[in-house]
Parts: C-alpha cells; structure tokens; sequence
C-alpha cells in the first residue's frame, strides 16, 4: 500500500498521529527533501529505504513505488504541510491509479495555519474578514487568467500566499490593483514552525524591502490583510444575549 503523507509545516512533532503511526511501520519512504524537516526521518524503523524525491524526476518515483509495491512494502510518499495544497500529488495519484497500485491520503497541518499560529493571529475575525484566500503569483507555473493576484485582491480577504517569496515586487503591484493599500499590513513567516522560524512584519508597500532586507527568497509564506492588525468585532457566539442549541442566552 501507498500512503501520501502530510508531514505538517515543519517541527517534527506538528506530524499527525496517524502520519507517525504511517512513518513507524513503513518499509519504503519517499520525502520532498527540498521542504520536509529531515528529523521526521527518524521515526522510520531499522532497515527503511529512504529516497529523497528532490533529486528525483516523476517517472523514478513512480518506478521506485511500483518496484516497492512488487515487493510488498508499505510506502509512505511523504509531502510537506498537506499535500492537497501545492503537493503535486494528483499526477502521482492518477499514475498510480492507472498502474493499478492501491494508495490513500494521510492529512496534514498546512504551513499557512503554523504561520497563524507563529504570528499568534486568526484569519476569520468578525468586522473585518471572514474569507481566506491561498494563492501564489504566476512565475515559472502558469496561473489561470481569472485567478490573477490582481483579480482575486479585488476581494481584500485575508491572503496566504505559497511559492512567491522570489516574485515580491509583481505581489506589491498586483496586490495593489485591487482593495489591499500601501499600508495594509503585511507579513513574511520563513519556515513556520522550525527552529529557523523567522517572523518579519511591516506593511504590502515595504513587502520588497522587507524581503530583501532579512535575505529571505524562499521557504516562506506572505501573508497579508488587515487581520494582521485591524480593530475586529467580538465573536457572537459566546456573547451573553446569544442563544445557541447548547446555551440560552439572556437576551429576547
């Protein structure tokens, strides 16, 4: 059996329960070197064949998997966060399905929400935003014309946004062509959850600056909204004339 794995963002107890469980028994790993913490590696047992997919191409994958599958093993592909998000396991997936080789997804914790967790923030606050937005700029991957940063900054939701740390000034500029100003705030997270987290804060105007200023061109997020820092309304919830199917509240 093959199992995708979602390694988390990066410290190595942020795994799931399941993914270790997964880790522990497997004969064959397969990990996105190039982006997972090397620690979770040892909780794979004695005698594990371990292969760093960054040196890899996608056909020496899928021959790796399906030698290992001959032979028995329980493989676990292991992709950084989760790897629904930017993973690029849909092509593996299907490869598999058309070789007739039976596989499942293991989630994991996104590095967007341990770059949440790093600023100690929300996305989602009442008055100001209740949308999240996980995009990345066009580089050497195309993007579809309607989800263009300039097209979905019309929005001004909250933004995530993956593999653009090289591409901040065209951000600022697309960014700009919609609802987000000169002052919005604006965050860049560097290895989320990683001893080497590094956290830098300032506003969309300053992203370029900001970036080149701490050396940082890879391996981080940008995040960038008003949640950051913006006034929000208490949640209705929890508010004491708010009546729920678990409490009443003492308002009419």
């Amino acid at each position: 059996m093959v199992y995708f794995v979602g390694a988390g963002p990066g410290a190595a107890d942020l795994i799931t329960l399941r993914g270790k469980a997964l880790l522990e028994k497997a004969d064959m790993v397969i990990y996105a070197g190039s982006l997972v913490n090397p620690a979770l590696l040892e909780y794979t047992k004695d005698g594990c064949h371990i292969y760093n997919s960054a040196r890899m191409t996608l056909p020496e994958v899928l021959d790796t998997i399906e030698g290992g599958n001959g032979a028995g093993m329980d493989i676990v592909r292991l992709h950084t966060g989760d790897p629904c998000l930017y993973g690029a396991i849909q092509e593996q997936m299907d490869a598999l399905k058309e070789r007739e080789i039976p596989y499942e997804v293991c989630p994991g914790v996104s590095s967007f929400c341990g770059a949440a967790a790093a600023l100690k923030t929300e996305y989602t606050l009442p008055g100001l935003t209740q949308s999240v937005i996980i995009a990345r700029a066009e580089g050497r991957t195309a993007v579809p014309d309607r989800e263009r940063l300039s097209a979905l900054a019309g929005h001004g939701a909250a933004m995530v946004l993956f593999l653009s740390m090289g591409l901040t000034e065209q951000v600022r500029e697309e960014l700009l062509a919609g609802a987000y100003r000169e002052d919005t705030p604006c965050a860049i997270v560097y290895k989320a959850t990683w001893a080497e987290e590094k956290i830098v804060r300032g506003t969309l105007g300053r992203l370029p600056q900001m970036a080149r200023e701490n050396g940082i061109d890879r391996t981080a997020l940008i995040l960038v909204g008003d949640f950051l820092e913006g006034e929000y309304a208490l949640s209705r919830l929890y508010a004491p004339d708010f009546s729920t199917a678990f409490r009443r509240g003492t308002g009419r």
